[in-house]
């Protein structure tokens, strides 16, 4: 097999950077972009960008990609954001309320170029730049729309901040969203029933916007204002790192989900709070679930904290391990942060019940609630131990969870990686035992692996990988 068989022909081939955007799992409201006839789409399978209204090679690469509950969210290198999947609350930015099993673009922000964009349970959030600027305006601000945010167009949303203030960061819970801004503050709106809002107090109904100004650093000193650099809202919790890498977090708690030993309210912690077991620790990102929390060191280790009723901790299934309440064997959770990858972990993402990560030999894990196929390729309702999804090439930029889906958005930045994509969408079950052999002696580890589980899937009798997405 020859170059000419790989791009399929003899002209010189331009080599631009491309992206690829794989999403899989739970598909009741069209979130994973194909209208399969199945709810669920166990096989990670690239979106074609004839779905983006991108044929050919055109704007063929992707910058971010975002999961809701049941939604998605990806941001073209043009600066285009796409939306799909359900839209009850008008999470998907185009003023219905009806959902789309094929992505749409925003048009209402073909004014502005998204950087980046977070998804909620029923909200969206995007931070984006003005296209033209004379100046005056921020070059990074705040879009938000759908349940709780006043609209079902994207608004321009300042909140506590000023006009002039710098977006560098947003993160949508499930009835929360917070902000944080480009000189290390945070702020955040939404509901306040398990202190998610990180004021003090708890609070009935919906709160406008506030900036966070106190983080308990010291049980034993008064709360002090903390520079931050990165944020994630789980379901009712929320979760931040400062500048010095360590970790504070803050909303509900009652199944381990903040790190702590006890907590000061009950079942909450109503302020940030710093995570002391993970103290002398350098975290350089920061993940939510559902019930659980995820922490990326500096050396590349995974730390896993919060509920593992359903194996999203990846420690394994039931045992009296799970649980810090002396006697009780029965709890499935973990209220103190352990090791789950010992090293070499680059991106971390938490669904609503399960994890992804990635690592620096290209491989994904996941693990936790599997019942459509979102977790691991393995048929499991629960995978208790991490596990590799071997359907993705390219190098791994983004993941993203949702409540029962996945996404992964990876980049090819060489000829090889270019050919691996090419390759990759010629797959079949006639060829990949050739293409696999070519892949192994060539070093393209992720290309082999996909051929190896397509031929599994074939004599499984369930080669989902071959379904037409062209025709959708």
């Amino acid at each position: 097999m020859d170059i000419d068989d790989i791009f399929g022909m003899t002209q010189n081939v331009s080599l631009p950077r491309k992206s690829a955007i794989y999403v899989w799992g739970y598909n009741q409201s069209g979130q994973t972009g194909r209208k399969g006839k199945d709810h669920q789409l166990r096989v990670p399978r690239q979106l074609h960008p004839d779905l983006f209204g991108c044929p050919g090679e055109i704007n063929s690469r992707w910058l971010d990609i975002a999961c809701g509950r049941e939604h998605t969210a990806a941001v073209a290198s043009d600066g285009s954001l796409f939306t799909w999947g359900a839209n009850d609350f008008g999470q998907l930015g185009d003023g219905t309320e009806e959902k789309s099993k094929l992505p749409k673009k925003v048009n209402q922000l073909q004014g502005e170029f998204v950087k980046s964009v977070s998804c909620g349970a029923h909200c969206t959030a995007a931070i984006a730049e003005p296209r033209e600027n004379d100046g005056t305006l921020s070059t990074c601000r705040l879009w938000i729309w759908g349940q709780n945010q006043g609209s079902n167009f994207p608004r321009l949303f300042w909140g506590a901040f000023t006009p002039q203030t710098i977006i560098r960061q947003v993160s949508c819970g499930a009835v929360h969203v917070v902000a944080l801004s480009d000189d290390g503050q945070l702020q955040a709106w939404g509901y306040n029933e398990y202190g998610q809002l990180g004021r003090g107090v708890t609070s009935e109904g919906l709160q406008g916007a506030r900036i966070i100004n106190a983080f308990a650093k010291f049980l034993d000193e008064a709360p002090e204002l903390v520079t931050i650099t990165k944020v994630s809202c789980g379901e009712y919790h929320s979760a931040a790192i400062s500048e010095n890498g360590e970790v504070y977090t803050w909303g509900l708690g009652s199944m381990g989900q903040l790190g702590h030993c006890s907590l000061q309210s009950a079942d909450k912690e109503l302020i940030p709070r710093r995570v002391v077991a993970l103290d002398g620790i350098c975290v350089k990102d920061i993940a939510c679930g559902g019930v659980h929390t995820c922490a990326i060191t500096q050396n590349g280790s995974l730390y896993a904290w919060g509920g593992g009723q359903v194996g999203q901790l990846g420690v394994g299934p039931q045992t009296g391990f799970f649980s810090c309440i002396a006697g009780d064997s029965e709890t499935f959770l973990r209220n103190l942060p352990v090791v789950v990858v010992s090293d070499g972990v680059q991106h971390v993402a938490c669904g609503h019940s399960h994890t992804l990560v990635s690592t620096k030999d290209g491989r994904i894990h996941g693990w936790g609630y599997n019942s459509y196929g979102q977790a691991a390729n393995e048929k499991s309702t629960y995978a208790w131990y991490p596990s590799p999804v071997d359907w993705c090439v390219g190098e791994v930029r983004k993941l993203a969870a949702g409540g029962g889906h996945s996404a992964v958005l990876t980049d090819a930045c060489s000829l090889k990686e270019l050919c691996e994509f090419r390759l990759a969408d010629t797959v079949n079950s006639q060829n990949a035992s050739e293409i696999e052999d070519v892949a192994s002696r060539t070093g393209s580890d992720a290309l082999a692996r996909l051929c190896g589980r397509l031929r599994e899937s074939v004599l499984d009798g369930r080669c989902e990988f071959e379904e037409d997405e062209t025709s959708n």
